[in-house]
């Protein structure tokens, strides 16, 4: 039978972007997470003397044949694996397209568990230790077909809280936020993410940005957030209380300091992108300043655009709080979906929807 796979959104929790290099990328640093948002995956797959790919989608806008991440990361696993099969893959999109929510790389993911599950590959379902020296040979390849297929397609392979450098596909595994309630704004603008390199790029060169000054800064801010998230947990062992992970906010059943407060995330963090999207699209910073709600009880602990955007997010202590936020949306005309951030455990726990038998 086939099985079905849950492919979850992500969001950026901050993202630094260095001057454009000489191989055409840019550095960045970034915190991901992952949201209990998800669209569903579906693959089917038997080993047959040649390879074949066929990949379906309830949405008209999704790539069908090559140019779509799944068939990439399939094809990919499949010559490295050094197997032949027919391969059937079903894109239900839940998720906006193009959002900056990471849908396509998190579909590519989701499609190799199904593979690998549909081809009796799979021995467990859960994130490997990702210290390169401990990982076995095929967990070393998922990671590295992961990073030929888009930059921010390996942090899927870990879940939850993740730092991500380079350009965004060098990936380690941060103690996990607790699951606070996100607001994600769907507005129906369009981002274009080459535009907004490029825009970023005559920013560099306004600022006199240089590929050095820019590496310098983001090695200062991986640490940073490296350090931040390794002194949020206390002494005795990672993670508050019997959850494991970290509280990003206020407890509002009782007084619970924040980890994350009182080592200072939250002031810093902030999105490059917005400095040239906002003045692009005026009204993604409208919705930012929406679901930040500053000066009400109902107050985000954090809001801002996700990736390249156009989709933008907020975090919230309560789900009263976020439900407020969405109210506020609405006020405008604004869609939006209400969720979670999705801690690791939770990430693998619940990946599969269906396995093969």
């Amino acid at each position: 039978m086939p099985t079905a796979v849950r492919s979850h959104a992500k969001i950026n929790l901050g993202l630094y972007i260095g001057a454009p290099r000489l191989d055409g990328f840019h550095g960045l640093a970034t915190v991901y997470q992952t949201l209990e948002l998800y669209d569903v995956v579906t693959v089917t797959a038997l080993r047959a003397a040649a390879t074949a790919l066929r990949l379906t989608s309830n949405d008209s806008r999704v790539p069908a044949d090559s140019r779509n991440t799944a068939w990439k990361m399939v094809a990919l696993a499949l010559t490295a694996l050094g197997v032949t099969a027919v391969v059937e893959i079903h894109i239900e999109k839940r998720l906006p397209v193009q959002g900056g929510l990471g849908a396509g790389s998190a579909n590519a993911v989701a499609a190799l568990i199904g593979l690998e599950a549909e081809l009796g590959l799979a021995t467990s379902l859960g994130a490997p230790s990702f210290e390169r020296s401990s990982l076995d040979g095929w967990e070393t390849t998922r990671l590295d077909i992961a990073a030929q297929v888009g930059s921010d397609v390996p942090l899927f392979l870990i879940g939850g809280t993740v730092l991500g450098v380079d350009r965004g596909q060098q990936v380690r595994p941060l103690p996990d936020l607790e699951p606070v309630w996100c607001v994600v704004a769907t507005p129906s603008v369009g981002v274009s993410t080459p535009q907004a390199f490029r825009d970023w790029d005559a920013l560099c060169e306004q600022e006199g940005l240089t590929p050095q000054a820019g590496q310098d800064k983001l090695n200062e801010l991986s640490r940073a957030y490296a350090s931040a998230f390794a002194d949020s947990i206390p002494r005795g062992g990672p993670g508050t209380g019997s959850s494991g992970v970290l509280s990003l906010g206020e407890d509002r059943a009782g007084p619970r300091e924040s980890a994350l407060v009182r080592t200072g995330i939250l002031s810093w963090v902030a999105n490059d992108f917005e400095r040239v999207v906002f003045s692009q699209h005026p009204s993604l910073a409208e919705i930012k300043r929406i679901l930040l709600g500053q000066g009400t009880p109902e107050a985000a602990l954090l809001a801002m655009l996700s990736g390249s955007g156009s989709a933008l997010f907020g975090l919230y202590k309560t789900r009263g709080d976020a439900e407020a936020a969405r109210q506020r949306l609405l006020a405008a005309g604004m869609a939006s979906l209400l969720t979670r951030t999705l801690p690791r455990l939770a990430y693998w726990s619940e990946m599969l929807l269906e396995q093969a038998h």
